[in-house]
């Protein structure tokens, strides 16, 4: 019983001091290999769930994250791998602790991967001064700020029908191939933002450059770039929308104005089924197992309002809905956290009306706080438009509409199409500082009314 007294209070001291400085290194063994993870022994009362170990052989060290605990084993799935350099049984892995980064400003301007190191070949980046874990919570409830004051994105169907206010977290909810990412392009110019942090979640490797070069151009001077494309392993697939919200916060809490962009939510929570399934969770909603739809809320409720007198981080994540079911889990799930959701419709994008944003069907659950004056009167006005234009499509191509016999008809023929026009923006356009008086010129042009009487 002494012995076994003896052996307990060293092990409180070895837990004492590797939590404190870590001048104790506590190491064990792998001990059963699988696809996706590994099975260490000697280590599992010495870690936490989404702490880090070290495999260290051949002069590098690679990380795994701890993503199940049982008395005796723990479980751990590799960050970073390449093919031959497997661990073997009986290799030493090495507790390292929570995963942290130091942001700076200077990495403005920089595009990293999930793990904070650059991937641009501009040299090493700036440690700030602060770690902070990728992992943190978000602010107390009633300590944020409130959301209201508006913001122009530069936009025009969303500052018309679904516009935005500073700190709200907005969906782009779209199938594959419709234009989310380029939607996602125009959002990241807006001149409203101080600074603007961008996660791409399993983008194609050969888009990131052209992204990043092309599509954000001078505006990268302002821009972090976190980087895990779809060949990198699920860990890092998972870490990078992380990461990004880390380096968000520290703006934020410096007082600034951030925009997010997550591109995109459902390969971070494909990224996260991936990591539950090889942990051996159960699914529970469609291959999903439920640490996924904790997650989501997670990292969601970390962007928003800084606490009073911080500043805002005002979050744009896409959503790919498989096969256009907007029922999804992940796109449910997303939903009901989210401020709002942009739908972008594949019929308005085959008929070359970009962005293919469907006005009937998106939502901003802030759009009361950032109209001014009556443009919520005309914004709904022009959503009733809209919507009497396209019920009476069939209609209009059966051939059963008579002009004079509908007013409200006949207004919503001769105005709509002067809408859709109007609402057409590409890439490439500048951004419009009002959407409204562009539309009313538009519309006024269309009735006839002179330049004088406008």
């Amino acid at each position: 019983m002494a012995g076994r007294a003896t052996l307990q209070a060293l092990a409180e001291v070895t837990d004492q001091f590797a939590d404190a400085g870590r001048s104790i290194e506590i190491s064990g063994k792998v001990s059963a290999a699988a696809a996706g993870n590994y099975t260490v022994s000697g280590l599992s009362r010495h870690l936490r769930l989404g702490e880090l170990v070290e495999f260290r052989r051949r002069g590098s060290r690679r990380l795994a994250e701890v993503v199940r605990l049982d008395p005796d084993l723990a479980t751990v799935c590799p960050i970073e791998g390449a093919a031959g350099d497997a661990a073997a049984i009986g290799e030493r892995v090495w507790r390292r602790g929570p995963f942290t980064i130091a942001p700076d400003p200077s990495w403005c301007g920089r595009t990293i991967s999930a793990l904070g190191e650059p991937v641009d070949g501009l040299g090493p980046l700036i440690a700030g001064a602060h770690d902070r874990r990728i992992d943190a919570p978000p602010p107390q409830s009633m300590q944020r700020d409130r959301v209201n004051e508006p913001i122009r994105t530069g936009v025009k169907v969303v500052d018309i029908f679904t516009p935005i206010c500073r700190g709200q977290r907005l969906g782009v909810f779209a199938g594959s191939g419709v234009g989310k990412s380029t939607l996602l392009s125009m959002f990241a110019r807006a001149a409203d933002f101080d600074r603007a942090v961008i996660a791409l979640v399993g983008e194609r490797g050969r888009e990131v450059r052209e992204f990043i070069e092309d599509t954000l151009g001078p505006h990268m001077a302002k821009t972090v770039a976190v980087v895990a494309t779809s060949d990198e392993s699920p860990m890092l697939r998972k870490m990078a929308p992380l990461t990004a919200m880390t380096v968000a916060e520290h703006f934020r809490d410096a007082g600034e104005n951030v925009l997010l962009i997550v591109d995109s939510l459902t390969r971070f929570a494909h990224a996260l089924r991936e990591v539950g399934m090889a942990a051996g969770e159960p699914p529970v909603a469609r291959g999903y197992p439920a640490s996924v739809f904790t997650a989501l809320p997670g990292l969601l409720e970390r962007a928003g309002p800084g606490r009073q007198g911080k500043g805002a981080i005002t979050a744009i994540v896409s959503v790919l809905v498989d096969g256009d079911n907007h029922n999804d889990p992940v796109a449910d799930s997303a939903r009901g956290i989210l401020d709002g959701h942009l739908v972008l419709d594949r019929r308005l994008a085959d008929e070359g009306r970009y962005p293919p944003v469907n006005p009937l069907t998106s939502i901003s659950r802030l759009a009361r706080k950032a109209w001014r004056g009556d443009e919520e009167t005309l914004a709904i006005k022009l959503r009733q438009l809209i919507h009497r234009y396209e019920e009476t499509s069939d209609l209009r191509l059966l051939g059963g509409y008579r002009a004079g016999t509908d007013p409200d008809l006949d207004m919503a023929v001769k105005q709509a199409p002067v809408i859709y026009q109007t609402l057409r923006q590409g890439p490439d356009d500048p951004p419009c500082p009002d959407a409204f008086a562009e539309l009313a010129e538009a519309m006024k042009t269309a009735a006839g009314v002179p330049k004088g009487q406008r």
